[in-house]
């Protein structure tokens, strides 16, 4: 596979054009042996074993060669298929100037990745989207407006979409992204026959505004601030014991919610969540005046994304981490990494007041099914679900096989709440 990188490269053009600011030296080591990758305007301009030890770059990638073989399998499993999955999972090591790397983290990421066979590429699904007809408009079901709601003494202007009638359910975004993750969700028929979901942006988030003054303080998400969001917006809106489902932070607050507030929900759904996660890099990356801080967002999250997921949808995910507020994808991850471990108390969840369901995509490197099944074996009665070939964004990178996963679990929250049918006769 290193005598196919420079030729692998080279064929990308688009490859090739996001990496057209970068020129330098970088070690990638493979086992015992260190080569010399070096770099012209994003072309690789040669490959050469390291025989001097003077000889260097401005950083160093290391794995075992075990980990490499599996890293350029065309499927790899997991923590094998992406450079900040190893990193996770601690099969890789990074030194040196780390700044040009995650400055081009994207661009580094799929030159790593170039020489790898690529399957057939599966079809995004049928999700309910309505067909294009030429000439006409192909109008999706969702219905979005904007209010004022008043979130610890400030009045925000909040984005929602909404789409079906039935039970509601109200679903929470992941951290640095917005509601346009759920759009799937939203225009899919067997839902909303029987749900009115409703997705909305977090104040900072997507549509939604931050507060006023936001000028003068930094964006911090605390687990208080969150649970009483979610809180004001349902009652807001007049929700009766909704269904709450959550993605990565979104599936941890209703976690939250289900210890704290058990009686105001009808059952929460945790996509990607768990009592506790671990960081596992540094989050000053993400906010700093020398990196692109939509771009570094993207390019951390997209290892996240499984890689048998489809390039539309993963591409459509990572877009919505391209275009997130400076700083807010860092504040929303103090809650995420620090503020929201509860490990010490999510035992206290009743499921016979609030059923709670978890599911973990198989690629999730930062909620891994290890931790999903770890903090599901701490609340008596919740149900998990492992879900093979997903990563941390089911709803958006793989809606058509998530929907495979969700349908029964809503089917199931329904069947709970449906009045008896009358006997026959």
């Amino acid at each position: 596979m290193i005598e196919r990188l420079q030729a692998s490269v080279n064929a990308d053009a688009a490859l090739v054009r996001r990496g057209r600011w970068v020129s330098l030296d970088f070690v990638l080591g493979i086992g015992d042996e260190d080569w010399i990758v070096s770099i012209e305007r994003g072309r690789v301009a040669g490959v050469e074993r390291r025989r001097l030890a003077t000889r260097s770059g401005r950083f160093s990638i290391r794995a075992a060669r075990a980990v490499w073989e599996e890293f350029w399998r065309p499927v790899p499993r997991r923590d094998h298929h992406d450079l900040w999955a190893m990193l996770a999972a601690g099969l890789v090591r990074i030194d040196g100037d780390l700044l040009p790397l995650v400055q081009h983290l994207q661009y580094f990421k799929d030159l790593l990745a170039a020489p790898r066979p690529r399957p057939e590429q599966p079809a995004a699904g049928a999700d309910g989207r309505p067909p294009a007809i030429a000439g006409q408009p192909a109008w999706e079901p969702i219905v979005g407006r904007y209010f004022i709601l008043r979130v610890a003494g400030d009045d925000c202007r909040i984005y929602v979409e909404e789409a079906g009638r039935g039970i509601p359910l109200v679903c929470l975004h992941t951290a640095g992204a917005d509601s346009r993750q759920y759009r799937h969700v939203l225009c899919d028929p067997e839902i909303t026959a029987h749900y009115r979901v409703i997705a909305f942006d977090l104040p900072w988030h997507g549509k939604s505004t931050p507060p006023p003054g936001w000028r003068e303080r930094e964006y911090r998400l605390t687990t208080d601030l969150y649970v009483e969001t979610v809180r004001a917006f349902c009652r807001a809106l007049g929700l009766e014991r909704p269904v709450v489902m959550g993605c990565s932070m979104g599936g941890r607050v209703v976690l939250h919610l289900a210890l704290r507030h058990p009686e105001e929900f009808r059952a929460v759904i945790a996509l990607e969540g768990a009592d506790r996660v671990e960081p596992y890099y540094d989050l000053d990356w993400l906010h700093r005046p020398d990196v692109h801080g939509g771009e570094v967002c993207a390019a951390f999250v997209s290892g996240q994304v499984a890689p048998e997921s489809p390039d539309e949808a993963r591409w459509e995910t990572l877009w919505m981490y391209m275009q997130s507020g400076p700083g807010v994808f860092k504040g929303d991850l103090y809650f995420y990494w620090h503020d929201g471990h509860f490990d010490d108390r999510s035992s206290r969840i009743d499921t016979r007041r609030c059923p709670v369901y978890l599911l973990s995509g198989e690629y999730d490197s930062s909620c891994t099914p290890e931790r999903m099944l770890a903090t599901a074996g701490r609340i008596k009665g919740a149900r998990a679900i492992v879900m093979p070939g997903i990563g941390h964004f089911p709803m958006s990178e793989n809606p058509a096989l998530f929907r495979t996963y969700l349908l029964p679990v809503l089917e199931e929250i329904r069947a709970a709440v449906a009045p008896p049918r009358a006997a026959d006769g």
